[in-house]
């Protein structure tokens, strides 16, 4: 059987004032068109479907058409499990009239799935919290998902429960599974796990989150699951959060991150974007082969010594949307930012970077690349004349990370 594994379409993002709405039309076209094309029997979308808990309507129209094109009209099951962007009550409410069209939502760690005979085209047999058996035509053994969507500590302990208070969530995550697949996963039928977590493999450095993404390592968020607390059972582990396109711990193992389908942020400049096509059969290592999307505007980061090199760039580049630092003997005028505007159509952001600057000026001067958390500390050392301690810290990640649900 194949599966088509994709992630983070974050539906209803901007990248600051730009919209992203006609690329995002374009691409979800381009990835069901690769479900027919492929010839897919099931679609795992990996969480993070919109980018906001209330997302514009013209991004929940697009999600919805998307999914009924991706079902093929109610022949292929679609599974869509809700991300930390996603409101998980507005991912699930729904879900009864999605289910008849072979759609089906899972907004909790404690989620379950009705069994649901769709017409002939498949079948859910059996289902449990968080897990789901798939009977599909044409395939001669059951399909058996475990999916966890996204969910902080409390939430976890909430839904799953917990004895310890202090039981690590990784701990509580490893258990579930391994429970879920001792009962029902054998080598006589394929075993995936989905979900939306930060996961890594034990004692490698942990990657970074994507730039201007809601940060999961964080106060109040989640810990970081190691690839050792996925059950010997499955073949297949579907995540989303990060947006680069990577396996988790080495290929083989089958845990892999399928990417976000557009680039959006400047950290993914000059990024390739994915979906992965899985091939899988019982008692067999899962064949992951990428399929590159096509219809998203590259992001490039540009730095240039004076206006008239800029222009020249900017010419060669039109369809790309830019961020543009440009090194000057001293700040642009009005007249070369009109110039520069109008000779590019997607430029998001222009970084000034002045030559010959004086000391007294230079320490005044900021550098927009930096991150949040940096701006943060050096702001707060210019006020206050001293630096924020870990509390303070720690406060202002929470809330950079809570400031899109409100």
């Amino acid at each position: 059987m194949k599966i088509l594994h994709t992630a983070d379409w974050h539906l209803g993002k901007r990248l600051e004032s730009f919209s992203r709405m006609e690329e995002q039309k374009k691409v979800m076209q381009e990835i069901a068109g690769i479900a027919d094309h492929e010839e897919v029997d099931m679609v795992i979308i990996a969480g993070d479907l919109f980018d906001a808990f209330n997302p514009p309507i013209e991004a929940e129209e697009l999600f919805y058409r998307t999914l009924r094109q991706l079902s093929a009209n109610g022949h292929r099951p679609v599974l869509a499990i809700a991300g930390n962007h996603d409101s998980p009550d507005r991912i699930e409410a729904p879900d009864p009239l999605a289910r008849g069209m072979g759609i089906f939502f899972a907004g909790y760690p404690s989620s379950q799935i009705a069994a649901v005979d769709n017409a002939g085209s498949f079948r859910i047999t059996q289902s449990d919290e968080g897990f789901a058996i798939f009977s599909l035509p044409g395939i001669n053994y059951p399909v058996r998902v475990l999916f966890t969507p996204y969910a902080n500590e409390f939430r976890l302990k909430a839904y799953l429960g917990s004895a310890n208070e202090e039981q690590a969530m990784r701990d509580l995550l490893q258990q579930r599974w391994k429970n879920l697949a001792a009962k029902y996963c054998d080598e006589q039928g394929v075993n995936i796990l989905t979900t939306h977590l930060f996961m890594m493999k034990e004692g490698q450095e942990a990657p970074e989150e994507p730039e201007d993404e809601k940060p999961i390592l964080h106060i109040g968020g989640a810990q970081a699951v190691y690839t050792n607390n996925i059950p010997s059972q499955v073949q297949y582990t579907a995540l989303g959060h990060l947006h680069r396109r990577h396996a988790v711990d080495i290929p083989d193992k089958g845990v892999w991150y399928s990417g976000s389908p557009l680039s959006y942020s400047f950290s993914e400049a000059n990024q390739d974007k994915f979906v992965n096509i899985v091939t899988l059969e019982p008692g067999r290592e899962a064949v992951v082969e990428p399929v590159r999307l096509t219809q998203g505007k590259r992001l490039l980061r540009k730095r240039c010594e004076g206006v008239e090199e800029a222009l020249k760039w900017l010419q060669d580049n039109q369809e790309a949307l830019v961020e543009l630092t440009l090194v000057a003997d001293d700040y642009l005028t009005a007249k070369d930012r009109k110039r520069l505007q109008q000779a590019h159509k997607g430029i998001i952001t222009i970084v000034p970077e002045i030559k010959n600057m004086s000391p007294e000026n230079k320490t005044k001067s900021i550098d927009l690349q930096q991150s949040m958390e940096t701006l943060f500390g050096q702001y707060f050392r210019s006020r206050y004349g001293q630096e924020p301690n870990s509390e303070l810290m720690d406060l202002f990640k929470e809330i950079q990370g809570e400031k899109d649900n409100t």
